[in-house]
């Protein structure tokens, strides 16, 4: 599916599911209460994005003080930064998504699929491929390397 249409179509029933679920929960418990839910879950949720994000940092500077590279702690973070702007959006389906964000082994398990969805092929040297992509083809040089001893009068530049 193409992108612009899939976000078209996302902001466009997002915001219509979320007024019918207030409509329908407004209903059964009633609008105060249904207010009450609304600014409780974003005040939970934001404690909570909150603590998680300051422990995802905590970790993100431990991993780069070892000189590791921290993909999945940079997702984590960008997922918990997701998280809390949709609980501080008002409804109840935002929230359940944001809640589902802060709990880490979703954020691992996506972690893990997409990263098999967006793998980037590194040639032996460190870099990624060129334009031919990782299935394009490559050119093989072949040949031999003989090193030969330095002599002392020899100049750098030769």
């Amino acid at each position: 599916m193409r992108l612009l249409p899939s976000l078209f179509l996302l902001f466009l029933t997002v915001p219509l599911l979320e007024v019918y679920l207030l409509i329908e929960v407004g209903q059964a418990i009633g609008a105060p209460a249904t207010i009450a839910a609304v600014v409780g879950t974003a005040l939970l949720g934001a404690a909570l994005a909150r603590y998680q994000g300051m422990v995802t940092v905590t970790r993100l500077y431990t991993q780069l003080h070892r000189a590791e590279i921290p993909t999945q702690t940079l997702f984590e973070g960008a997922c918990l930064l997701v998280a809390g702007a949709l609980l501080l959006t008002p409804g109840f389906f935002t929230d359940a998504v944001g809640f589902a964000l802060l709990t880490p082994p979703l954020r691992r398990w996506a972690y893990r699929h997409l990263r098999h969805r967006l793998w980037v092929r590194m040639d032996p040297m460190g870099s990624a491929p060129g334009p031919g992509g990782a299935r394009g083809r490559r050119t093989v040089i072949e040949g031999e390397f003989h090193r030969r001893p330095r002599d002392p009068g020899d100049r750098l530049d030769e």
